[in-house]
This record gives structure tokens, sequence and C-alpha cells, in this order.
């Protein structure tokens, strides 16, 4: 039977893959996760920025779950959350190895189907690129 904890999850059972996937399985967390290693702090208005253009309902609930979870915080807890820069916890920091496997999955698995993927190398350099470039144009 599936357990609530103090997050108020539904947690759908017992696996410890099922249970990750509760927190990390839809289509925006990790990428939320990836941003914050590349970028180290990212704000509300920063995820907006990001090339998958996630909505901003989704990314709200993301973070709160995120953040309630354990994965990410808020660096200054006394600003509001929309003003407020996010980074990754310990424990967020330890999924760094999980993304770097799927993406290396992904890269050799899936360039049949997707013939326009990318390796997750050039994948990193792309956004740091894509947010200096905004960064020295908000300068």
């Amino acid at each position: 039977m599936a357990k609530k904890k103090k997050s108020e999850i539904e947690w759908r059972s017992e696996c410890p893959i099922a249970s990750g996937l509760d927190i990390l399985g839809d289509k925006w967390s990790l990428l939320i996760v990836r941003d914050l290693f590349i970028c180290r702090t990212r704000t509300y208005s920063e995820f907006c920025e990001s090339p998958e253009k996630i909505a901003t309902n989704i990314l709200a609930n993301r973070l709160k779950l995120l953040t309630s979870m354990g994965v990410i915080e808020r660096v200054d807890v006394d600003r509001p959350a929309r003003n407020n820069a996010y980074r990754l916890t310990k424990s967020g920091k330890e999924l760094r190895k999980v993304l770097e496997a799927l993406g290396e999955w992904s890269y050799t698995n899936l360039r049949e189907s997707h013939p326009d993927i990318i390796s997750i190398d050039t994948a990193i350099e792309l956004l740091k690129t894509s947010r200096a470039t905004k960064s020295s144009l908000n300068a």
C-alpha cells in the first residue's frame, strides 16, 4: 500500500526506482536539475528561458516539489521564491551520475530515430554558451 510522507507525495510503491520516478520521472524535473548542474544557480526567470520552454505553472510546481524533497533549495530563504535563485543540495548533486548516464545512453541508443541528437558534452557547452551570451547582453 502506498505511504504518505511529510511531503504528502502519494508513493506508488516501496520500490526505490518507482519512488525516484515519483519525484524525478516527469519530463521537467531532471531538466531543472540539469540546468543547476551547468549554471550552479538559476532564478525562476532563467529557468523560463531554457530551450525546452517550460510553462510557468509547471515550473512553479516542480520547484516546489524539488525543494520540498530536498533536491534543490533557495539561495536566500528570506526572499520571495519568484525573485530568488535556486541551487542543488547535496542530495541534488548526487544526481550528476544519473544525468550523465542518461545523456550517454540517449546519445548512443537514440541516434537512429533522432539523428539531430548531440552528445552530452556538446549539450552542456551549448547551454553554458547560451547563458553566457544572455548575461553579456543584459550587462
